[in-house]
């Protein structure tokens, strides 16, 4: 059976960016074809500059809101990164097989490490090495698949780089996964600058929709969005960013192409109504199902444990072979 993993760095609240590129796909698609695991990757929130506390928060609130969403503990694991120690433990093997000029020439670390210094900030060894964290994520559970959008797909080709590395050096011990963009996402931009991705730590939050937005709030960022020149309402990627981006999420949430909304409304007021009403209607049940939830956090603690039981029986055996295969000797009992 295919095995799908994927996570969610808790760097920030989670966005309608998140919901419509990730969280849907996986709810929808991936948790009924194939055993998936989901994880919130606490870990990789300390590349940089961080509020322990926050990190907690946010890593608690990921998690209520994937189950929010509709990830079913019974169909898949949902759990946190650092309650299973084979992340870990296999991360440190990985940077053995890596080399320095291939985390170098990761995209995302370079243009982190810039702004880590116009911060005045100090660069974290950590943020270099991240990607092969990333990989051990992968590569524990001998994921096949591994639903991400463009900005991750170079990780996922150093991590099939980093496993037929270390099969070929060491014996087989990797599956080699393979990168799959979401069959159901959308690419969801900034509602302020719609050339840019919608992330989760823009510094003022005007162009992004948080999923525990009130819907009031959700409404006025969306009538605030930044639109084009001219009235014409067309979908056209290129010359009409701010209006494509809008009939990009309506289409997302009624389940249709955008190209089949252009021309359908006289005005950029009537389109921005339509789909502020339409996002509001889309997460009206995550923020109630969520609010469920964190009546009952016994619940929640108990799905993350349940999970993390289950990825940790999963991922051991792969990590224990892979010291094996290496030449570490193992405890007299077979485990660490």
């Amino acid at each position: 059976m295919t095995r799908i993993f994927s996570g969610i760095k808790p760097t920030g609240h989670l966005t309608l960016g998140n919901y419509l590129g990730a969280l849907r796909q996986w709810v929808e698609v991936d948790q009924h074809r194939a055993e998936s695991l989901f994880c919130v990757v606490d870990l990789h929130a300390l590349t940089v500059e961080h509020d322990p506390a926050r990190v907690r928060r946010l890593s608690r609130q990921a998690a209520t809101l994937m189950l929010a969403a509709g990830l079913d503990p019974e169909r898949c694991a949902v759990f946190v990164q650092s309650h299973v120690d084979e992340h870990a433990r296999l991360s440190y093997l990985l940077e053995c097989v890596a080399n320095d000029g291939e985390m170098r020439r990761m995209i995302q670390y370079k243009e982190k490490s810039v702004r880590e210094r116009e911060r005045g900030g100090s660069v974290r060894l950590s943020l270099l090495t991240y990607p092969v964290l990333m990989a051990a994520d992968i590569l524990a559970y001998g994921a096949d698949e591994v639903p991400v959008g463009e900005d991750q797909t170079q990780h996922v080709e150093l991590t099939r780089d980093l496993a037929v590395r270390f099969n070929q050096r060491y014996g087989h011990t990797f599956v080699v996964p393979r990168a799959t963009p979401p069959k159901v996402a959308a690419r969801v931009m900034d509602l302020q600058e719609p050339t840019s991705k919608m992330g989760k730590s823009h510094e003022s939050g005007a162009g992004i929709v948080y999923l525990l937005d009130e819907p009031e709030v959700v409404r006025k960022k969306i009538l605030r969005a930044v639109t084009d020149s001219g009235r014409e309402v067309v979908y056209d990627r290129e010359g009409k960013p701010g209006v494509s981006n809008l009939l990009e999420i309506l289409a997302a949430c009624e389940g249709r192409g955008p190209e089949e909304l252009s021309g359908a409304f006289d005005s950029y007021g009537e389109l921005k109504k339509a789909t502020a009403e339409a996002v509001v209607e889309l997460l009206r049940p995550v923020r109630e199902r969520h609010r469920e939830l964190c009546a009952e956090p016994g619940r929640v603690d108990a799905v993350l444990r349940a999970g993390a039981e289950k990825a940790r029986a999963m991922a051991r055996p792969t990590v224990d072979a892979a010291y094996r295969a290496m030449g570490l000797m193992m405890p007299a009992g077979g485990e660490v």
